[in-house]
């Protein structure tokens, strides 16, 4: 029995493993040329809906928008029996009570973005207020975003005690660590970045903020998806992956989730564990459900947008 409460012996980050792009860009490739079974499809499809964050984050939300986006969270299609819901809607701190009354019993998970999201440049203190106060309006996960100009510069400790705060601050609330992948350029830094966000005491590590290109793709996740099985390897401790913005397709999320499976194993193929950030990918998995069932696309006018 592998004990999870161990004490983590933190590493040399400057060493972290380095990735071959070609062969990782190859093996991503290869995920997407699987043959799925009609059954097996539409089961996947089902799982995507309820991996999927909702999310509203614009300058311009409102309550009422946050109110309509819950009640889609609560219903994607009521004619279409034995839907389940989506995994949690995801909006600013300002937000969360709204969203916490508006969602009530449903067991939706309400996240909330924090730490001067998406660009991450506050002082430490400033996040660690915004965090807290997100928890204290009822958040039950915070979406941070890491100090990418101070990783990048290599200040990898200011890093790594940045998250360690931030969990600390989180209490019982689950954190997701956004790397903004789009910002870090290279595989190898990506895996670095992971390593120091799951040493630091990260429950999700997380692709993007969606507010820059390019963000989640294939390969990035697969060396994420790496990252979390070799952590696994070597303390016992599983950590949830996240890949966000980009994933407007049910055909590609279908990908996302057999490499999600060949990489680490059927105990990640659940929301606890895997969830997508793509409010656009609800619709299409909707639309392609609807397919399957009737032998017709209906319209996407038939679906609400928010």
């Amino acid at each position: 029995m592998i004990d999870t409460n161990l004490s983590l012996s933190i590493p040399d980050f400057t060493v972290s493993p380095r990735i071959d792009q070609v062969g990782i860009e190859e093996r991503a490739k290869r995920f997407t040329t699987r043959s799925i079974k009609t059954s097996s499809k539409v089961s996947l499809l089902k799982l995507t809906l309820n991996m999927i964050d909702l999310t509203t984050l614009e300058g311009k939300d409102s309550e009422g928008k946050v109110k309509q986006l819950c009640y889609k969270a609560q219903h994607l299609h009521d004619t279409y029996p034995g839907l389940p819901t989506v995994a949690a809607v995801c909006v600013y701190p300002s937000m969360v009570k709204i969203a916490k009354k508006a969602l009530g019993n449903s067991g939706i998970k309400v996240a909330a973005v924090a730490t001067a999201f998406p660009s991450g440049q506050a002082p430490k203190d400033v996040k660690i207020r915004d965090t807290k106060y997100a928890v204290a309006e009822g958040a039950d996960e915070i979406d941070m975003v890491i100090s990418r100009g101070k990783f990048l510069e290599g200040d990898y400790n200011f890093v790594f005690d940045e998250i360690a705060a931030i969990k600390e601050a989180c209490g019982n609330a689950r954190l997701k660590v956004i790397l903004e992948t789009g910002e870090l350029v290279t595989y190898d830094k990506v895996r670095r970045a992971s390593d120091i966000a799951m040493y630091a005491g990260a429950d999700f590590i997380k692709t993007s903020t969606g507010k820059i290109q390019p963000a989640a793709t294939m390969p990035v996740t697969l060396v994420m998806l790496e990252a979390i099985r070799d952590f696994y390897y070597k303390t016992g401790k599983k950590i949830a992956m996240k890949p966000a913005g980009g994933i407007s397709k049910a055909k590609l999320a279908v990908h996302y989730l057999v490499m999600l499976q060949e990489t680490l194993g059927k105990d990640w193929m659940s929301n606890e564990w895997f969830r997508f950030g793509a409010s656009s990918l609800a619709n299409d998995v909707l639309m392609q459900l609807e397919k399957e069932r009737t032998g017709v696309y209906q319209s996407a006018n038939y679906f609400s947008i928010d």
